[in-house]
């Protein structure tokens, strides 16, 4: 990456502040952040993906308590993962996350391999996900960028600006790395402190160039497919759905695109 700005005593400076932070209010507690195993950790890092930290937590801990191994994930009926999922959101998640764990089954000997290319490969595991599993996991320094770690170089190195790609926030990610510190450690305090300077001022990820506003989930097309996913579950009709019944037939198609739901004859089931 091209050289940015910034000399040895601000990126020391900018060091010890995070630091800092994260030694006294860092959420050290956080069931993930007690783990070093890879499964728990890409447990974790699936969940979190569009979802607040204090949502994910019983869920976490029920998931795995569930499968406490990526043997009895890969072997579970996809309906059992996605009973233990429902509430989190999101149920594409699960179904991926089931996927993964069966080709590590087959491909990696029932490990998590440590490689960013064969992490990657694996179903539902993209750039981030991958390298957020080689630094929790495997504590190397990768580059990487999520919400609340762009919160954080927004908030220091682009006070003023007002559309801030994360193409130039990963030049200034991969400057001030610490050479010498755990990256685990390191990561965790720059989300912890970022999740700090989003409560306490108006939200500098508002300022990124991929900044995409939430929709409302009430009436959205993500509640429909929930509710849907949820009757299948239940063996309750579908069509008994309080939404437009041609909305419902759109996001049953969804599902089935998704993987999640298959047709049989005239009706829809559950995928195996």
């Amino acid at each position: 990456m091209a050289k940015s700005k910034i000399d040895a005593p601000l990126i020391r400076k900018f060091q010890k502040t995070v630091l800092d932070f994260y030694k006294k209010k860092g959420r050290h507690a956080l069931p993930w952040r007690t783990t070093t195993n890879s499964y728990r950790i890409l447990v974790s890092e699936v969940m979190l993906q569009q979802t607040q930290v204090d949502r994910v937590i019983p869920y976490y801990k029920k998931f795995l308590k569930k499968f406490p191994t990526i043997a009895t994930l890969a072997d579970a009926p996809l309906r059992e993962v996605l009973v233990v999922w429902q509430g989190l959101g999101y149920n594409r998640r699960a179904k991926m996350l089931h996927e993964a764990a069966k080709t590590a089954m087959i491909n990696h000997s029932g490990q998590l391999p440590k490689t960013y290319e064969e992490l990657v490969a694996l179903p539902g595991v993209g750039d981030y996900t991958a390298k957020a599993v080689r630094v929790f996991a495997y504590n190397e320094p990768e580059v990487l960028i999520e919400t609340n770690v762009r919160s954080v170089f927004i908030y220091h190195f682009f006070p003023k600006k007002k559309t801030v790609s994360d193409k130039e926030l990963l030049k200034y990610v991969e400057l001030t790395l610490p050479k010498k510190h755990d990256s685990r450690e390191w990561y965790a305090a720059l989300m912890d402190y970022g999740s700090y300077i989003k409560k306490e001022y108006p939200n500098p990820s508002r300022r990124s160039k991929h900044h995409i506003k939430q929709k409302p989930f009430k009436g959205s097309n993500r509640e429909i497919r929930g509710a849907i996913l949820r009757a299948k579950l239940q063996g309750e009709p579908i069509s008994k759905l309080p939404f437009d019944k041609e909305n419902i037939q759109k996001q049953t198609n969804a599902l089935v695109a998704e993987g999640l739901l298959k047709k049989k004859g005239k009706h829809y089931v559950l995928s195996d």
